[in-house]
């Protein structure tokens, strides 16, 4: 049997000897999202996952970041993210790929640069007003990057620069930002204006109840082709993030799904018949539930 249009894609890639470099935002979206994927490719060519976000903040923290902590059982935001680098670190080494944490700020913790003039007193009172992103779903949720995050973005360029240089040939992996968290979009932005070649990961849990931005995936001619292979070893992996796992997932079962990805297409009315046509990439590209609900302030 011929393989799928993705399958001969990664093939394809993997066969040359090229490195795959994953953008994983958080420290748990590349399993959550690619991890099926990554043991079959990880056993075939060099794989490296770069996790953008993986430091909290001292406080004051916003009262967004106080409810995140309360829902993760802890009340210090620099244990809570040690906790999690260990999680992904033993995650990783059950897959044969490289890893990366490279210590940027996550958005929930993320402070302005430069505190706005007269507002250093007030902030002690109210952090808002010294974060980037001063709440989870009026901010960081909104599926914008904060024009006061140029600097991040600037810095998340410049990682890829560093571990995917333009002359490799290699190909990147980046969320599609299904779900609007800030981090996410602002991740693809920098795969986006890279120059690398580019396979976009559809966000998994939150593309089972929001949808992909038409917008983005019209302007790139997107097609949405589904993952199959070695998906039941996946929830094995994603229950080894113990401190995210419970809330991702409340009712204790991490539902298997296809993951997608999206490739550009020969033309615009190919993409608009594949996100038409395609089974489970149709359903998450579309929100069919799977009994997740949003994680609501969770990186």
């Amino acid at each position: 049997m011929p393989d799928d249009p993705l399958t001969s894609f990664v093939r394809t890639v993997v066969g040359s000897g090229a490195p795959m470099l994953v953008l994983s935002p958080h420290l748990d979206d590349a399993v959550l999202s690619c991890g099926a994927l990554l043991g079959w490719a990880g056993r075939r060519a060099p794989v490296t996952i770069a996790t953008l976000f993986t430091e909290a903040a001292p406080p004051p923290y916003t009262l967004s970041a106080r409810q995140y902590l309360k829902r993760t059982g802890t009340g210090d935001a620099e244990e809570l993210f040690a906790a999690r680098r260990a999680e992904d670190r033993h995650v990783l080494e059950l897959l044969d790929v490289r890893s990366r944490h490279i210590g940027l700020v996550d958005g929930l913790f993320r402070r302005l640069p430069r505190p706005r003039a007269g507002t250093e007193r007030l902030a002690r009172l109210l952090p808002e007003l010294a974060h980037v992103y001063p709440t989870y779903r009026l901010h960081l949720a909104r599926g914008r990057v904060s024009e006061r995050d140029a600097g991040t973005l600037h810095a998340v360029g410049e990682t890829v620069e560093a571990l995917l240089p333009a002359r490799s040939g290699g190909l990147v992996l980046a969320p599609l930002g299904v779900g609007g968290h800030a981090d996410h979009v602002l991740v693809r932005t920098a795969a986006e204006l890279s120059g690398r070649r580019v396979v976009y990961y559809s966000d998994f849990p939150y593309n089972q109840h929001a949808v992909a931005d038409p917008a983005f995936t019209g302007r790139h001619r997107l097609v949405a082709r589904d993952w199959e292979r070695g998906l039941d070893r996946k929830a094995e992996l994603v229950r080894g993030y113990r401190t995210q796992a419970d809330t991702l997932f409340p009712e204790g079962r991490i539902p298997c799904v296809p993951e997608v990805y999206l490739l550009p297409a020969a033309d615009p009315e190919t993409a608009a018949s594949a996100l038409a046509t395609s089974g489970p990439a149709r359903r998450a590209a579309t929100g069919a539930r799977h009994g997740v609900r949003s994680a609501g302030g969770v990186s």
